[in-house]
């Protein structure tokens, strides 16, 4: 059995970790030594000081759910009085985004089975006439199944397609908590199994369409089952580099902790150790995808500046609203000024940036050291 150093200089040496060197480094506690080394496979990718985020808003359009996931405090059951679906309301928080300089539309939902598929299609071309900057980063895998269940014998590819050409952008990677069948049967058995997820993703990357990834730990998965995981997702990037697709593929990964509060399961939450080793095993696992973000929401600010040291590169959305993580007793709300000051806390440039990566502007520290002498006289 290698040791945790001579995984993390073949790591370092571009060597390919494979699923027993990933379970090795989650049975260790060396995490400092992981978090230096996932620092330095960061640095580069992204040499530049620079640590990105992109001004965001989530509209959860409803909270009807037939999927019952066990670690969920945000669903309603079909029927439900406490049960909503959106409407005009949602052009109305997008005009709000747009005010102050958003630019990325992170929408989701229950799999509402009393939606039809022309809701989605009609909301995106609505949403796109009204406001054709805003980008859709939107729709978990979960969702877009659902959605392919109500539409008339559709395809896949074809419920995907049509979302797209009706302005659906990406895809987020909700719902992929852990992907082995094990867990899911646990904690969400009416979900659909790890390779349900993966063709929603392959199938949109396929047809060019740019997606994200997540992991959550904590809902007392093997090690082993975490490397799976790890190494299923760098398996679907392989394909869509190797297939030459016009697309990406996943453009970034997000690793958090399953928060239990107001849930039905009751276990203890991840520490915010498990989640920085988590999150440097991903960076150097996941050796075919260039970003990684912060996952404040579940963490908080401080572990969030703590992540710029364990492989990530971007500090997430300003998530000017959010409601599923928040229902499970976890709010943490972050504005650009302080995003900017915690980024700059780390000894790095804060960048906005837009949901492919693309940098929108930077805020160098010249900018607020003008305004703070603009602010006293």
């Amino acid at each position: 059995m290698p040791t945790v150093d001579t995984i993390l200089n073949q790591a370092l040496a571009g060597q390919r970790l494979q699923v027993d060197d990933i379970v090795t480094l989650f049975e260790s506690d060396q995490i400092e030594k992981m978090g230096h080394a996932a620092n330095q496979i960061m640095l580069r990718k992204h040499p530049e000081p620079i640590t990105t985020f992109v001004v965001g808003r989530n509209i959860n359009y409803t909270n009807v759910c037939d999927v019952y996931c066990r670690f969920c405090a945000f669903y309603r059951a079909p029927g439900s009085d406490e049960g909503y679906v959106l409407d005009e309301t949602i052009y109305t928080k997008i005009q709000e985004t747009i005010d102050v300089g958003g630019t990325e539309i992170l929408m989701q939902g229950g799999t509402n089975p009393n939606l039809p598929f022309s809701y989605y299609t009609d909301i995106l071309r609505g949403i796109k006439e009204r406001f054709p900057g805003i980008t859709m980063h939107s729709f978990s895998p979960a969702e877009i199944r659902k959605m392919q269940t109500v539409s008339d014998g559709l395809s896949l590819e074809e419920v995907i397609r049509q979302l797209h050409e009706a302005g659906l952008d990406s895809l987020p990677g909700g719902g992929a908590e852990i992907l082995d069948d094990r867990t899911r049967r646990k904690i969400s058995r009416l979900k659909g199994t790890w390779q349900d997820w993966i063709e929603v993703m392959t199938t949109a990357h396929r047809i060019g369409m740019n997606t994200t990834a997540t992991m959550v730990i904590g809902f007392g998965e093997s090690m082993e089952e975490r490397a799976l995981h790890l190494t299923r997702v760098r398996d679907a990037q392989d394909i869509c580099i190797e297939n030459g697709y016009n697309s990406t593929g996943f453009l970034a990964f997000i690793p958090w902790t399953f928060q239990p509060d107001n849930t039905n399961m009751k276990r203890e939450k991840a520490t915010p150790e498990e989640y920085l080793k988590t999150l440097a095993i991903s960076r150097l696992a996941l050796d075919n995808i260039d970003n990684f973000q912060s996952s404040w929401v579940t963490m908080g600010p401080e572990i969030g500046k703590l992540s710029l040291s364990y492989g990530c590169n971007d500090f997430g959305s300003t998530m000017i609203e959010e409601n599923v993580v928040s229902a499970a007793g976890t709010t943490h709300k972050v504005n650009i000024e302080l995003i900017l000051k915690l980024i700059r806390e780390c000894g790095k440039i804060p960048a906005q940036r837009n949901t492919r990566y693309e940098l929108l502007k930077v805020y160098h520290e010249s900018d607020a050291v003008a305004r703070d002498f603009m602010m006293q006289n």
